[in-house]
C-alpha cells in the first residue's frame, strides 16, 4: 500500500503536471492553500492567478452580493468558482490547448481573536476533463483547532487534498473520503457536508459520499432534507422549533408516522407555535446493526420517507444527551425529542451512559431548558397486552426517585391523541412480513411506502407477484 503522500509533495506533484493550470480565490483565513502550491516549487505550472477579495465591496463588485447578506456561504462559494473559472476559460482557453483548468475557491470564518465566532467555511473545485466538460467537489467544515493560525494551516492541507483528489481520485468512494483528511484529523476539522457533479464523479452517490463522513467518524450527523437531497443541518435548523424521532425505519410504518405527526401536534400545542419541523432520526448504530452498512438499505430508508415528506439525519448518538447537546449548537426556539417509553427506559440503564457524573449528569444535559421529551406508549407483545406508559414505565427502585421527579416537570410528558389501534405495528415483524413474502404488510405501512416497496423489491422483497402493466 503505497505510503500517504505529504501536503508537500500533492503540490509539487500537481505542479510538475503541466496540464493542470487554474486560479485561487480565497477569503477570511488567509490564502493558504494557494501558498502550499508557492512554497513546494514549480508553482508557475500550476498557479494562473491568486486572489484575496477580502473587503466586502470589493468582493460585491467582483462576485455580486448575497441576499442572505453573508458571505460565508454555499451560494457566495458557487458564484465565486464560477466567475473564476469563466474567466479562466475565456481568457486562455486558445493560447493552453489541452489544459485541464480549474477554479479553486474558499470563503472562511476561522476563529476571532476572542474565540466567539463559528469556525466554518465552504471550500471547492470546479475542474476540467479533458472532454473540457467540468466537475465540482464542494465541502463544508467546521474548525476546531484553538488558534487562527492552525485553522488556516488545516485549511491550506484541506484544500490540497482537495485538488490532488479532484485529479487523482480511483473512483472508490471510501478511498477518497479517506484522502481528503490526509495529514489531518477530525479533532482539527469536521468535514460535515460534501457535494459533488459532473462526469468525474458519475460513479458516487452524494447521499453514500455523506454517510461515509460518518460511518468514518469525520462528523457526527448528516441531514437529507424533505427530498432526500443531502443539506446543510445548520441551514436547515437554525433558530427552527425541531421534533426528532428515532427509530430504524425499516421499513417506515404507520407507527413512525403517528409518532411523527402526534409528537408535532403536542409539541405545537404546548409552544404556542405551530410552525415545527419533524425530523426522522437514524443513529449509525442501527445501520450497522446487522453487519457492515448495506448502501441500497440505507439509500431505501432516505428515500422511502422523503416519499412521505419526511428529512432524515444520521447521527452517530448512542445517548439521547448527545443529541440534543448537538442539536443546540443551531440555537433552536424549541427542541423536542419523541421516544418510546421503551427506549426512554435504556436512559436508567447503567450501562447506558459512561458519564463520570452517571445518570444524573446524563439526564441534567438531556434536559436542557427548551427541550421536552414525549413518551408514546407501546403494549407488551405478551397476553396480557399491557399499555406501558410514563405512569407505569418500570425502572429500578434505587432510580424510582429520579422517575419521579422528572416526571413532575413539564419537560417530560406523555405523548396524547396517539392511534392506539396502531400500537401493535413493529418494524422488525414488517420486514419480516415483507422478506418472506407473507400477505398483510402493507396494510401496516403507508400507501406510498407500500408500493415503492413493491416496484423496487425493497429490503428483501422476493417480488413473487406479477407486476402491474
Amino acid at each position: 500500500m503505497e505510503n500517504t503522500l505529504t501536503t508537500t509533495q500533492k503540490a509539487l506533484r500537481i505542479n510538475l503536471d503541466t496540464t493542470i493550470y487554474g486560479t485561487f480565490a480565497e477569503i477570511g483565513a488567509g490564502q493558504d492553500v494557494v501558498g502550499n502550491f508557492f512554497k513546494a516549487g514549480a508553482s508557475s505550472g500550476t498557479v494562473a492567478k491568486s486572489i484575496s477579495a477580502y473587503d466586502m465591496i470589493i468582493s460585491d463588485t467582483i462576485y455580486g452580493k448575497e441576499k442572505s447578506g453573508r458571505y460565508v456561504c454555499q451560494s457566495r462559494l458557487d458564484k465565486m468558482l464560477k466567475y473564476e473559472y469563466d474567466l479562466l476559460v475565456e481568457r486562455l482557453d486558445k493560447e493552453r490547448e489541452g489544459a485541464r483548468f480549474f477554479s479553486f475557491a474558499n470563503t472562511i470564518s476561522a476563529r476571532n481573536y476572542h474565540g466567539t465566532n463559528e469556525a466554518h467555511g465552504w471550500l471547492g473545485i470546479r475542474f476540467r476533463n479533458r472532454d473540457k466538460t467540468y466537475s465540482d467537489l464542494v465541502l463544508h467544515i467546521r474548525m476546531h483547532d484553538n488558534t487562527n493560525q492552525l485553522q488556516q494551516k488545516a485549511i491550506g492541507i484541506l484544500g490540497v487534498n482537495m485538488i490532488y483528489g479532484a485529479y487523482n481520485h480511483d473512483g472508490n468512494l471510501e478511498n477518497f473520503v479517506a484522502s481528503l483528511m490526509d495529514n489531518l484529523s477530525p479533532d482539527r476539522v469536521e468535514i460535515d457536508m460534501i457535494f459533488t457533479s459532473g462526469v468525474d464523479f458519475e460513479g458516487f452517490d452524494n447521499r453514500l459520499l455523506n454517510l461515509e463522513l460518518v460511518k468514518t467518524g469525520l462528523t457526527d450527523a448528516i441531514l437529507f432534507n424533505d427530498k432526500g437531497e443531502v443539506a446543510l443541518a445548520s441551514d436547515q435548523f437554525y433558530k427552527k422549533n425541531l421534533l426528532v424521532a428515532r427509530g430504524s425505519y425499516r421499513p417506515p410504518t404507520k407507527v413512525n408516522v403517528d409518532i411523527l405527526k402526534t409528537g408535532v401536534k403536542n409539541f405545537a400545542k404546548d409552544i404556542g407555535d405551530k410552525d415545527v419541523m419533524p425530523i426522522c432520526e437514524i443513529t449509525i448504530s442501527n445501520l450497522t446493526s446487522s453487519g457492515d452498512i448495506a448502501k441500497e438499505d440505507f439509500l431505501a430508508r432516505v428515500d422511502l420517507l422523503a416519499s412521505i415528506n419526511y428529512p432524515v439525519m444520521v447521527t452517530n448518538f448512542a445517548q439521547y444527551f448527545r443529541l440534543t447537546n448537538y442539536l443546540s449548537r443551531f440555537k433552536p426556539k424549541n427542541l423536542s425529542i419523541v421516544l418510546g417509553v421503551y427506549n426512554f427506559k435504556q436512559i436508567f440503564d447503567n450501562d447506558y451512559n459512561q458519564l463520570k457524573g452517571g445518570i444524573l449528569e446524563a439526564l441534567g444535559l438531556l434536559f436542557m431548558e427548551n427541550v421536552k421529551i414525549y413518551l408514546y406508549p407501546y403494549r407488551e407483545e405478551k397476553e396480557t397486552d399491557e399499555l406501558i406508559s410514563l405512569e407505569n414505565l418500570p425502572v429500578d427502585a434505587d432510580k424510582k426517585h429520579l422517575l419521579d421527579f422528572i416526571s413532575s416537570k413539564s419537560q417530560l410528558k406523555d405523548m396524547h391523541g396517539y392511534d392506539d389501534g396502531l400500537l401493535h405495528i413493529y418494524s422488525r415483524k414488517v420486514l419480516n412480513m415483507i422478506t418472506s413474502d407473507d400477505k398483510g404488510w402493507e396494510e401496516l405501512v403507508p400507501k406510498k411506502i407500500a408500493k415503492t416497496i413493491n416496484d423496487k423489491c425493497l429490503f428483501g422483497h422476493p417480488c413473487f407477484y406479477e407486476k402491474e402493466k
